[in-house]
């Protein structure tokens, strides 16, 4: 699988990466040996990189990764996780944490280093302590050897800004997530012309945008107005009438833009993940992702609000 550089960091990443998210089951009861299965098969076809969080499961998705990747050469994997988010009300951004939640997350998944540690969802906090007292405590543990990369994730794209106004020198990536789609580029529109500027990494996580981009169910924790909802039923239906899964299109489309060193999708199903290696092999059909995008254009970028009202 092609891999873009991420930033100055000296880590390549695959352009499509895995998100541990679901073997937390977050969304759905899994199959331990289904789901370890599709740790292996994301392995096996190059998406190298492993996205996960102590919030994933409440522990459970990093747990369950140090039973899969037991006797996988440590050297053959990427890996990232997050800190400072623990519960859906839970966030603890101290400096105190900052090395408990390494500690524990590196006994977890049974390494001695973590690739990359981003701190999660800190639009949900007060954001000076981010800049005075987690980053700090992160560049320590950088210092240490316990991680390679460190960076930082959020959805509102005035938070992003706010903690680049004080940390953009200090760290080398950052994940947006349900922001670079077929409905919604912010991240490439407004964020990576700067990102790009102090060459810090840019990763995309979220190419299906909560199921959006699918034809299953929306959830009904679907965050997005009705008007992005019915395009979305839309654009789904076009691509069904000409032979193509909706899911197909936002993968290919997601992970062509090489200002984007990857994009993150996850599923416990091995099924999943070894379709969405054959979708990235396919051409992309532009003239339905024309279409489609025109579909889009009334609701274009339109999302919600996530965490502090202050950070939005």
């Amino acid at each position: 699988m092609e891999t873009r550089p991420l930033g100055t960091t000296g880590i390549h990443l695959p352009v499509l990466s895995f998100g541990a998210s679901s073997l937390g089951a977050e969304f759905r009861p899994i199959d331990l040996n289904e789901a370890f299965r599709a740790v292996h098969t994301a392995l096996d076809l190059g998406m190298n990189f492993i996205d996960t969080s102590p919030f994933y499961g409440r522990g459970m998705s990093e747990v369950m990764l140090g039973q899969a990747l037991k006797g996988v050469d440590r050297d053959s994997y990427i890996l990232g996780t997050k800190l400072g988010r623990y519960s859906l009300e839970h966030f603890d951004f101290s400096a105190k944490r900052v090395d408990e939640s390494i500690h524990v997350s590196l006994h977890r998944m049974n390494t001695d280093h973590l690739d990359i540690l981003l701190l999660h969802d800190v639009e949900f906090v007060k954001l000076p302590q981010i800049w005075e007292e987690t980053i700090p405590a992160v560049l320590k543990a950088k210092e240490q050897g316990k991680v390679r990369a460190i960076g930082f994730s959020c959805y509102p794209m005035a938070c992003f800004n706010s903690v680049l106004d004080h940390v953009e020198n200090d760290i080398d990536c950052v994940l947006s997530y349900n922001q670079y789609t077929l409905q919604n580029t912010t991240f490439a529109d407004k964020l990576i012309p700067r990102l790009k500027d102090k060459n810090i990494g840019a990763i995309n996580a979220g190419p299906f945008s909560a199921r959006l981009l699918t034809n299953a169910e929306l959830p009904a924790w679907l965050k997005e107005p009705e008007e992005v909802k019915q395009a979305a039923r839309a654009a789904a239906k076009l691509c069904a009438d000409n032979g193509v899964d909706i899911a197909q299109l936002a993968l290919q489309f997601s992970c062509e833009n090489p200002e984007i060193a990857s994009t993150v999708a996850g599923s416990a199903n091995p099924n999943n993940v070894a379709k969405w290696a054959k979708w990235l092999a396919e051409p992309i059909d532009r003239e339905l992702l024309i279409a489609v995008q025109k579909i889009f254009e009334p609701v274009k970028n339109i999302g919600h609000i996530e965490g502090l009202a202050e950070n939005n």
